[in-house]
Order: structure tokens, then C-alpha cells, then sequence
């Protein structure tokens, strides 16, 4: 149930009621745990990948996953929640006033200039044009010289592209050419955070078996050169 629908139920349940105060009440603890249920949906929602995302956004800018599910509730899509955190630690400002300013409909670009950033911040080191949707800001900076980039102006979807990359790059350690090669097309960001995630996840079980295969391989070597030892004593 959402809160303006609680309000609406509240105070036609109290209009009708002959004991208002008794009545206020039993209503609240009716509907106490209605907003923590909604809550608790966001919060423990069995879909792996969007979970997983606003685990990784928490865990990578220091908030809460609560926190990232409230901000998402303000009505910012999956997708833009990496900007939001990005813009607040660079500001130096709550999350809730980036999200304030974009809901007021400013665009990425405005709300960066209003707190004096330079459009460098969202520069991805690729070896080569990336292709699409990175290509667009990839061509945008290597057409400026670097004491020009604060010219540059990048539209919403580039911002977009550009701060999730650095987030995926940043969070699991892989360059952004590594980046660009482990999505698929029609990946979201939600989904390409997921695969992203399961590929490191493999990729360090993998190492850690090789890891304990050569450590057993090593044992095996050196207690055969001590057994050998062993029986050349007389």
C-alpha cells in the first residue's frame, strides 16, 4: 500500500468514525506495517539481478541498500540510480538533493555544472571506439583536446552509459574494454551488473581452484624429495 493511498483511506476511516482518537489509533496499528512491507518488498526482492544491483551500488558508494531502494522509489530508474550516488559523493552532497534537482528536470549535464564539476569526470579510458552506447562520448572526448573537455557536453544516455561503465570497472576490477566485451546486446544495466558480477564470481572460484591444485601439486613435490631423502640415509 502506498502512502497516499494510506492517507486518503485515513481520513475517510476517521470522517466516519464517531471515536476519532480511538479510531486514529486502531488505524495506525493496521497500517503500521503496511509501509514496512512495502519496504521490506524492495528490500528482499527475490529478483537476483535487481538486488544485486542496489547490493553493488550500497556496498560501492558506502550507503545502504535501503538507502538505494528509497531513492529508487522517488521514481529513478535502475539504470540512472549509479549517477545519482556518483553526482552526491563528487558534490559533496546528499543523494536526496541530486535526485531533487533531477526530478525538478534538470539534466545530467546541468545539475554536473551547477556544482562547478568538470564533464572530464566522465571520461572511460578505452583503447578503441567502443561502439554504441559508449561511442558517442568516446568520439566527443577524443575530438576535444583535454584542456577543452570542459566544453564538452554529454546528453542523459551518455552520462548514463559512462558513470555505469566506470561503476562496473571500479566494482569488479575489469578495464573497460574488458567491460565492453562481457555485454550482450539488450543488456540493461541491471542485467549487465549481474553478469558482470557471476563472470568475476567464476572467474575467482576458478583461480582459487588452480590456486589449491598447484598447493597440492607442491605438497606431493616436496614430500616426495624428503621421502627419497629418507630412504638414501644407511
Amino acid at each position: 500500500m502506498h502512502y497516499g493511498k494510506l492517507s486518503i483511506a485515513k481520513e475517510v476511516f476517521l470522517k466516519n468514525s464517531k471515536f476519532p482518537l480511538i479510531a486514529a489509533v486502531l488505524f495506525w496499528i493496521c497500517t503500521a506495517g503496511a509501509g514496512a512491507t512495502d519496504v521490506n518488498i524492495g528490500l528482499s526482492a527475490n529478483d537476483d539481478g535487481v538486488k544485486g544491483f542496489y547490493l553493488s551500488i550500497g556496498s560501492h558508494y558506502n550507503v545502504p541498500e535501503k538507502e538505494v531502494v528509497v531513492i529508487r522509489e522517488r521514481n529513478v530508474p535502475d539504470d540512472d540510480l549509479p549517477v545519482v550516488f556518483f553526482l552526491a559523493r563528487h558534490a559533496g552532497v546528499a543523494p536526496s538533493v541530486i535526485v531533487t534537482m533531477r526530478l525538478d528536470g534538470q539534466s545530467w549535464m546541468d545539475i554536473t555544472l551547477h556544482y562547478g564539476l568538470s564533464p572530464k569526470l566522465y571520461y572511460v579510458a578505452f583503447s578503441k571506439d567502443p561502439g554504441p552506447p559508449y561511442g558517442k562520448a568516446w568520439g566527443h572526448f577524443k575530438s576535444h583536446k583535454k584542456d577543452h573537455w570542459k566544453e564538452i557536453r554529454l546528453d542523459d544516455d551518455d552520462i548514463v552509459a559512462c558513470v555505469n561503465t566506470k561503476f562496473l570497472c571500479e566494482r569488479y576490477g575489469y578495464s573497460p574494454d574488458e567491460v565492453v566485451g562481457l555485454r550482450h546486446k539488450g543488456d540493461n544495466w541491471v542485467s549487465f551488473n549481474s553478469s558482470v558480477r557471476h563472470h568475476k564470481e567464476a572467474k575467482n572460484k576458478s583461480s582459487k581452484r588452480h590456486a589449491e591444485a598447484d598447493d597440492g601439486d607442491n605438497d606431493h613435490h616436496e614430500h616426495g624429495k624428503e621421502h627419497g631423502k629418507g630412504h638414501g640415509k644407511k
